[in-house]
């Protein structure tokens, strides 16, 4: 992952650090960064260039090395592959290398720099399609006790006609007729003509958060039948009851081991509020990175074969042994690093499981506080256990002894891992437009897992033959569920399971008669203006996204149903903005934003362009959102956001409708 979040969860949970968000949209930082790059290069074409990018670090920082791993505190160079070039062997580093054990992440060796450092950057170009160089420098440093998230540097080279290297600015500049495109000071959010709709943020955020925290219940439920879990509520129960003087003791030790966990749970949340301080779309931004969903794919991969018996998964030995040495201390901070330990060592079961809530729970709006109630939930369902077993310690002999219906479950959970890992790759797929897995591509995959648990469910064993065939039916009934979605006919749009494959839109077939109510208008605002001038229409905005999964339920449960699809086709010019679509913008489209709040916002990505209009003329950061407005930008009813019930959204449209009709 470009932007790795590992070092910043760990600094939470170890030390009382603190963590700087800064931000750094040019090469040549103010006086007041850490860090002052400076870019030059040398070399031909023929026998290949030399990047030196040069970092004057402030007195008292420290800037870590380019070999220190994902895990730690690190600095990356990294080329656009659309450069026409490549990196060739490590990153050669020129300057004062300090190496030493740091307090502050387990008395790990880190290697550091002061003063000054060259990275020199090997680069081979390519013969013929050589184009601009362009690159990032992500860095972190640290003073004191206070550590930078990850900063990004961008660079940028030209080549002379004589195959020179030229270092640009790649700093941004304000534009204040870009910047009139993206507010639109006829949109008066306070005054629509008709006080139809609305999003409820209050009351939604509320009900959400009780949803997200029972969701991450569920996912701690899970989590705590796994294989690398169960076994040890018995194990740590009975070590509590017997190690400890009275019996009371033994119930007091385990109840607070239970806390721990669930408060080890919650403290990883907490480097995501330092985040969205920096950016109030970022959290948006982690939950749809390319980068953060190609590293599931990877984990979820490895999980399922790790599940399978290939090989077992576990986090280095000298992270668990640090924290294991620290828990014997006979104290609250032994039982603390006791749970701590549980937490590591079931990573590799648990692991996935917050990977899921991490990407399903974050969005722009909000995103933080409801990863901490995801997290307390999960943390919730897999300390309470021992803390109840402590009180009753009979119950411990009604838990099923692991077996062979542990086993059974580690393959179907195995093949669950890859289904899931399907997703991720979806997601990526889809916001970077590569077409590597279509709809029917999806519905294959998932089809074919589900066969796979079919058949090694149906093979006969002796024990728990009646729960392995339901099992088997379940999963059969599924399989023939998601049959249609192969097809070339309306029955290919699966409500059940909207927003897990890719649209119906995003389709291997050309002319597919399923496909729904389509935009008139793709990510092209002014168009969709121009448009409703000409047929004297309303336009209805879709703020949406590729990897947005209350999109598609709109989009395949809601907009088709009579009483919606007429409206809209007939009586709408409809504009799809997707908010999470990383093509890059054109370098004179590309501009420096300021937002109402006075920070700076780089606009890059088409994605970066139709965000900040939403959030800028809507105050809102969540999607999926609908506006109507009229041709000349007046605000018809209040925006209304995820709705499930087609009656409900249809009368908005019409009350939309009904405005615009008095209005013009």
């Amino acid at each position: 992952m470009k932007h790795s979040l590992v070092p910043l969860l760990i600094c939470s949970l170890f030390v009382p650090c603190r963590i700087f968000a800064q931000k750094s949209n040019s090469p040549f930082p103010d006086s007041n960064s850490a860090v002052h790059w400076q870019f030059s290069g040398s070399g031909s074409r023929s026998g290949g260039y030399t990047l030196d990018l040069r970092a004057r670090i402030e007195p008292g920082w420290r800037l870590y090395s380019t070999t220190m791993p994902d895990s730690l505190p690190f600095s990356r160079v990294s080329v656009d592959s659309q450069s026409g070039a490549r990196i060739l062997g490590p990153i050669v580093e020129k300057g004062s290398l300090h190496t030493a054990k740091d307090s502050l992440f387990g008395n790990v060796l880190i290697r550091y720099f002061e003063g000054e450092v060259h990275f020199l950057v090997r680069l081979q170009p390519h013969p013929t399609s050589l184009s601009d160089i362009k690159g990032t420098v992500t860095f972190m440093a640290r003073l004191k006790d206070s550590i930078t998230a990850p900063m990004d540097v961008p660079f940028r080279f030209s080549v002379s006609a004589g195959g020179a290297l030229i270092a640009r600015r790649t700093a941004l500049n304000d534009s204040s007729a870009a910047a009139v495109n993206l507010r639109r000071p006829s949109i008066d959010l306070s005054r629509p003509v008709s006080p139809c709709g609305g999003t409820g943020a209050e009351d939604s955020k509320s009900r959400s958060l009780l949803g997200i925290f029972f969701l991450g219940i569920l996912g701690g439920l899970l989590g705590l039948i796994m294989p690398c879990t169960f076994p040890m509520i018995p194990l740590t129960v009975a070590f509590f009851t017997k190690a400890s003087p009275t019996r009371s003791k033994g119930i007091f030790n385990a109840s607070m081991y239970g806390f721990f966990i669930f408060v080890i749970y919650v403290l990883l949340s907490l480097p995501f509020y330092f985040l969205k301080a920096s950016n109030v779309g970022i959290l948006n931004d982690i939950s749809t990175n390319v980068w953060l969903n190609l590293l599931f794919t990877a984990i979820f991969i490895a999980f399922a074969l790790s599940f399978f018996g290939l090989f077992e998964i576990a986090l280095p030995g000298s992270l668990t042994s640090s924290v294991n040495s620290r828990s014997g201390i006979g104290s609250l901070g032994g039982i603390f690093f006791l749970a701590l330990t549980l937490a590591i060592v079931s990573f590799s079961c648990t692991g996935p499981r917050l990977g899921t809530l991490l990407v399903g729970a974050l969005d722009a709006n909000g995103g933080s506080i409801q990863l901490t109630f995801a997290m307390a939930g999960f943390g919730l369902a897999l300390g309470l256990p021992f803390a109840l077993f402590a009180l009753f310690p009979n119950w411990l002999h009604s838990l099923p002894k692991s077996g062979s219906w542990m086993n059974t479950f580690k393959v179907v959970f195995g093949l669950i891992e890859l289904a899931l890992a399907a997703k991720f790759i979806s997601n990526a797929d889809l916001v970077m437009h590569w077409g590597l897995l279509k709809r029917e591509t999806f519905f294959a995959i998932w089809i074919l897992i589900g066969m796979l648990i079919v058949i090694y469910l149906a093979r006969p064993r002796q024990g728990l033959m009646s729960v392995r065939n339901w099992l088997a039916l379940a999963f059969l009934a599924f399989v023939a569920y998601l049959s249609p979605g192969l097809t070339n006919t309306p029955a290919a749009n699966r409500p059940l399971v909207s927003g897990f494959p890719p649209p119906l839109s995003y389709s291997l077939y050309k002319n597919r008669p399923a496909r729904g109510v389509e935009a008139n208008v793709i990510n092209d605002y002014e168009k969709a203006l121009k448009l409703a001038r000409e047929e004297h229409k309303p336009v209805l905005i879709d703020f949406t996204g590729w990897a947005c999964v209350n999109c598609r339920k709109m989009e395949e449960n809601v907009w088709p149903k009579p009483g919606v699809a007429e409206l809209i086709r007939d009586h709408f010019v409809l504009v799809s903005l997707y908010v999470d679509d990383r093509k890059v913008l054109a370098d004179d489209q590309q501009f420096l934003f300021t937002t109402r709040d006075g920070s700076k916002k780089a606009i890059r990505t088409v994605g970066d362009k139709f965000a900040t209009l939403q959030s800028e003329n809507f105050k809102n950061a969540s999607q999926p959102l609908y506006a109507i407005i009229s041709p000349d930008e007046r605000l018809m009813v209040y925006p209304v956001g995820y709705t499930p019930d087609p009656a409900e959204y249809g009368a908005w449209l019409q009350c939309g409708l009904d405005a615009f009709g008095k209005s013009h």
